[in-house]
């Protein structure tokens, strides 16, 4: 009688994984996108790699945001998105790109909850979204089913929060991923510029947006057990430079560049900021197929 147990297949657990998440229009996607996405997967790739799990930030690119009333053709935001992150480690997700307009930030954190159960997952976005979160469709019930990740693009008085010293996270162990350390009056400014619902959320340190293993699980190796969000996510503040790129205004560039310029003078300007805030190959895609040459 042949032993027929070693063919019977063994129900494999997923790798738990961090999952970081950029949203955006991306229209188009320019420099500080990939600033913020790449800070990001730096930042945690050291945490990932010494307890074994999976790390993956995505850029998150929206039909259309619900605050405008149009946008580029899905199609060729989501190709300069391609070239963008071509020999990165970041990644695209497709979620809300495709689905009719208006889409809502609280429905896409709740399919992603229910499509990845046992993982760690981190919304990113900048301070001045965080602040006006009271405004957006359940905004404030984000922290429900992820974390957040925010970047403080703000320009501030270079004095008021001139630091000397970095604080290195732990679990890092490193300085390169140290952020500046502000003083407790610094830091309180900074976070009571969130909901006043938020704020108690605000942690220091990059290691507390990954919640400790589930204890009746201890006997799980490392890298099999779930990183499931707390009831509460938690809320990380990067002091990060970023600099402050304006989609917005980099249309109106394009828009000056890809007509016939008034001025030399003009179309040196402009091209000089293109080339500051675009990449190379999205700037190309831009020309050849015409886009924002007009409102």
């Amino acid at each position: 009688m042949t032993d027929n147990s070693s063919l019977t297949p063994t129900k494999q657990i997923p790798k738990p994984a961090i999952r970081a998440y950029l949203g955006g229009s991306f229209n188009p996607v320019h420099n500080a996108h990939i600033e913020m996405a790449t800070q990001v997967y730096t930042a945690l790739a050291p945490l990932a790699n010494q307890q074994h799990y999976e790390l993956q930030v995505s850029l998150l690119p929206n039909a259309r945001s619900p605050f405008k009333q149009q946008s580029t053709d899905p199609k060729h935001r989501l190709a300069m998105l391609k070239l963008v992150v071509q020999d990165t480690p970041l990644r695209i997700d497709e979620l809300e790109l495709w689905q009719e307009p208006p889409v809502y930030t609280i429905d896409s954190v709740r399919t992603l909850r229910q499509r990845y159960p046992n993982d760690c997952l981190i919304f990113i976005m900048g301070m001045d979204s965080a602040r006006s979160l009271e405004h957006w469709k359940q905004g404030l019930q984000l922290t429900d089913y992820v974390n957040l990740w925010l970047f403080d693009r703000s320009d501030r008085d270079s004095e008021k929060y001139a630091c000397n010293t970095y604080a290195t996270d732990p679990i890092c162990n490193s300085r390169t991923f140290g952020k500046p350390v502000l003083s407790d009056k610094q830091q309180a400014t900074l976070i009571s510029e969130l909901p006043n619902q938020l704020q108690r959320q605000v942690v220091n340190s990059i290691s507390e947006l990954i919640p400790s293993p589930n204890d009746s699980l201890k006997e799980q190796p490392l890298a099999e057990k779930p990183l499931k969000t707390l009831p509460k996510g938690r809320i990380y503040i990067d002091l990060t430079a970023i600099k402050k790129i304006s989609s917005t205004e980099i249309r109106r560039h394009l828009r000056h560049s890809l007509i016939t310029p008034v001025t030399e003078e003009s179309l040196l300007k402009d091209a000089n900021y293109l080339s500051k805030h675009l990449h190379p190959a999205v700037y190309d895609y831009i020309v050849q197929h015409k886009l924002y040459s007009v409102d």
